[in-house]
């Protein structure tokens, strides 16, 4: 006989079981009897929860993000700051980012929302984080402060997701090197 779950070990469980239903056959096959079943409970367990898929996906991508929050370093280079998230994200993220752009692009159609709406409200703090290297790199000199708009920010890691999703695999080293340093630096020094 399984043992019992409860509280946030059960939680934990229903959104794993979730995770790896999504994993396993995207959105357009994801139902919450398939969690249910693959979570080894009852639908009165799940739906006490979560009252429909919509809800389900939403805590589920929350806990897997919260899972792997992304490490904001501080080696005291704008370089090498940078080259620390985008091989955590490059090592940890790139099966997230796959999922959330292709196995939900029938949720997206279906519910009428961004990926962006799907994000973890946790991540305004990481990109607090991140805009700490930032501000750390113009007290350094290493950047300009009117050339740090959001969207160069953005840019190295939307490089690194246009990579990943366009090859569905983890980027090279020589692909971040270059990102970084060739097309990211040029523009905030």
């Amino acid at each position: 006989m399984p043992e019992r779950r409860h509280g946030a070990a059960l939680e934990r469980a229903l959104l794993d079981a979730a995770w790896d239903e999504l994993l396993s056959g995207g959105y357009a096959r994801f139902t919450m009897d398939a969690v249910v079943k693959r979570a080894g409970t009852s639908p009165p367990v799940l739906y006490r929860r979560w009252s429909d898929r919509d809800a389900l996906v939403r805590a589920t991508l929350v806990h897997v993000l919260r899972e792997n929050v992304l490490k904001v370093p501080d080696t005291g280079s704008l370089r090498e700051d940078i080259l620390a998230i985008l091989r955590d994200i490059n090592t940890n993220r790139v099966q997230l980012m796959t999922v959330m752009s292709v196995y939900l692009a029938s949720y997206h159609l279906e519910t009428g929302t961004s990926p962006a709406e799907l994000l973890d409200p946790a991540d305004a703090d990481r990109k607090q984080a991140v805009d700490a290297i930032y501000d750390r790199a113009v007290e350094r000199g290493e950047a300009g402060a009117e050339r740090l708009t959001d969207r160069i920010k953005a840019l190295p890691f939307d490089l690194l997701r246009h990579e990943i999703l366009t090859t569905y695999a983890p980027a090279s080293e020589q692909v971040l090197e270059e990102i970084v340093d060739t097309m990211f630096l040029p523009l905030v020094r």
